[in-house]
């Protein structure tokens, strides 16, 4: 086991859901320190925990990015986060919204990645932790912005994971199914709560699991999928025709 006891940990989106539990998560699995950053770190909630290092930080911006690396040059897991969620499909959407779905979720966790690689070079064995979606093996139509970005996060994860996999860097992608966050508020479905998948993600993290489902929901999709990708696209073609 891989523990995360005494590790430097910087979660990107920690002000709410399930970054917000990763940091509350990290801290009981024993990490050293936990930067939690978001885009407006006075809407950080209060950890009561002197580990916990607050930081501003937009993924799309270049320039915090770079003050962030400076900031926080001892991070040894990286758990990127922040993302964003826009409704709508392809034909009838707002391009506005595709395009911003892309440039947060992929573009700007590229971004971050690209930034922080030499700093977990440096500190390694080092982590990266990508949070990605069920949506990433088949697209979802009511949410397909948001689909084909967490689609090219994982695929670009995958990449990363080759790049980095002598340098001692483990690189890790999570995919869960809904959870019980602001981004499903208004769902009628039975989704666990953010606390209960961050412990299993960094359960299954300990454990050396590159690729996690770590929720019921997103397992039974996930298994459909497996046995025939074309079964987890009727499911979404089910879901977005009723």
């Amino acid at each position: 086991m891989q523990t995360l006891k005494n590790k430097v940990i910087l979660v990107t989106g920690a002000n709410r859901g399930i970054g917000k539990s990763l940091v509350k998560s990290a801290l009981k699995k024993g990490a050293s320190k936990i930067y939690a950053t978001a885009r407006d770190s006075n809407k950080l909630p209060n950890f009561n925990d002197d580990r916990v290092i607050p930081l501003t930080l937009d993924i799309t911006n270049e320039s915090q990015i770079n003050q962030v690396v400076k900031n926080a040059s001892d991070v040894e897991v990286l758990i990127n986060n922040a993302g964003v969620l826009s409704s709508g499909n392809i034909l009838e959407g707002k391009e506005s919204n595709l395009e911003y779905d892309m440039r947060v979720n992929y573009y700007g966790t590229i971004a971050v990645m690209k930034a922080f690689a030499p700093v977990l070079e440096k500190n390694t064995p080092a982590k990266i932790i990508n949070i990605a979606s069920i949506v990433a093996y088949s697209p979802l139509p009511l949410i397909a912005g948001y689909s084909a970005s967490k689609a090219a996060l994982f695929s670009a994860s995958l990449s990363v994971r080759i790049e980095l996999a002598k340098k001692n860097v483990m690189v890790h992608t999570v995919n869960p199914g809904a959870i019980d966050t602001d981004m499903n508020i208004g769902s009628d479905w039975d989704m666990p709560s953010p606390d209960s998948t961050a412990e299993k993600i960094l359960d299954k993290v300990e454990m050396g699991e590159l690729d996690i489902v770590p929720d019921d929901m997103g397992l039974n999709m996930y298994d459909a999928w497996k046995e025939d990708p074309t079964k987890l696209a009727d499911i979404y073609h089910d879901m977005y025709h009723n």
